[in-house]
């Protein structure tokens, strides 16, 4: 190890290492016990909103009715995102990744905000309300644009989860879908330090401004093992065809030691409790489509490979086939990720600015020591 260090190298991946406090989300990965701001995500789901959620994380304590409706107006106020960045997203190619282009768009949302650089709680806050209010609107504007349809205005009567379904696919969504999707955004507001909420503490850390550090959150999310998983999922359904299908697959796909998606958790020695939620809308979507096919066939892979590896499905496994059978395009399935996880991430960053040290480890050297330099023509 390193002189210049006297503690002990963290493991692969700072798995277990507790890298900051923090009062916004806990996870409790042997009980299965997801917590925001002191409220278990159960209690969450079943009895309130995102928008409700959102100002929980931000401010530690859920909304009094003037509160709450005070929040909703102001990202009603700022869901049309600049017509300058919309008309950038009709440059870009037709084929481009939506995580790829939703970070370019927010982090060209700054040109446009003349107070985006401030990082006092006021000033942040008012970035994440337009950020909040705006990422649905790009991502839905995006898959309009490719797609060669004219782009949907956000309707401001209606919440986060309604407008972008709204906007998504040009007619409102019934109440009971819109209810459930509504409680997936609560399910991924925030889950402790996962690798792009980390990404943006680091960020916010160096007192960058809150537009960069959620253009490094979106980043990070839009990894394969991170938020680009669940899309990674429904890939797998398709590509196994039928649930007669599933277990010649899985034993094929083991044997070959390859990675199935949406099943284990880096924390969750159990049931992700998230999935508890998503299970249930994957079952009610495909009754309420007639198209029972993709959740018998999760149902059926989750039961193997608990049987034979004693896992657990994450948050991602029953997400992918419920936006399926929503009609969600499955590139788009990361996006709302980040749509749900902005709610997070401004929520550690505001938390970052308000109690403020530059993170920054060490790592532990494993290279050579005291080589000397040689001319090239001596190599």
């Amino acid at each position: 190890m390193s002189t210049a260090t006297e503690t002990t190298a963290a493991t692969a991946g700072l798995r277990g290492v507790v890298a900051a406090q923090s009062a916004i989300g806990d996870v409790n990965g042997e009980e299965g016990i997801l917590i925001y701001q002191g409220y278990n995500i159960h209690d969450l789901a079943e009895n309130s909103t995102f928008e409700e959620v959102i100002y929980l994380l931000w401010n530690g304590r859920l909304p009094k009715a003037n509160e709450l409706e005070n929040l909703k107006s102001q990202f009603q106020a700022h869901y049309e995102a600049p017509a300058e960045v919309i008309e950038m997203m009709k440059t870009f190619p037709k084929t481009a990744d939506p995580m790829d282009v939703l970070r370019t768009s927010v982090s060209a949302l700054d040109f446009y905000d003349q107070d985006g650089h401030g990082t006092d709680r006021e000033t942040a806050m008012k970035t994440a309300i337009k950020l909040t209010a705006q990422m649905p609107t790009l991502v839905a504007a995006w898959d309009r644009i490719r797609s060669g349809k004219e782009i949907v205005a956000p309707d401001k009567s209606l919440s986060i989860a309604e407008n972008f379904l709204y906007m998504l696919r040009g007619e409102k969504p019934d109440a009971d879908e819109a209810r459930m999707f509504d409680i997936c955004l609560i399910l991924h507001a925030d889950h402790e330090l996962n690798a792009s909420t980390f990404t943006t503490r680091v960020i916010s850390g160096t007192l960058a401004d809150v537009y960069g550090a959620v253009t490094g959150g979106i980043a990070a999310l839009a990894g394969p093992l991170h938020g680009g998983a669940n899309t990674n999922v429904m890939k797998m359904l398709i590509e196994i065809g039928s649930p007669d299908k599933i277990e010649s697959w899985l034993d094929e796909a083991l044997t070959a030691k390859k990675k199935i998606m949406g099943i284990g958790h880096a924390v969750y020695k159990t049931e992700d409790p998230r999935a508890t939620w998503l299970r249930k809308f994957s079952k009610q979507m495909g009754e309420r489509k007639g198209e029972m096919k993709w959740y018998e066939m999760s149902e059926k892979l989750e039961k193997l490979m608990h049987e034979k590896k004693g896992m657990f499905p994450n948050v991602d496994f029953y997400s992918a086939s419920t936006y399926y059978l929503m009609g969600i395009p499955l590139d788009i399935y990361t996006p709302i990720f980040a749509i749900s996880r902005i709610s997070g991430w401004t929520g550690h960053i505001l938390e970052q600015y308000g109690n403020n040290k530059l993170i920054r480890p060490r790592a532990e050297y494993i290279g050579e020591r005291d080589l000397k330099y040689a001319p090239i023509n001596e190599r």
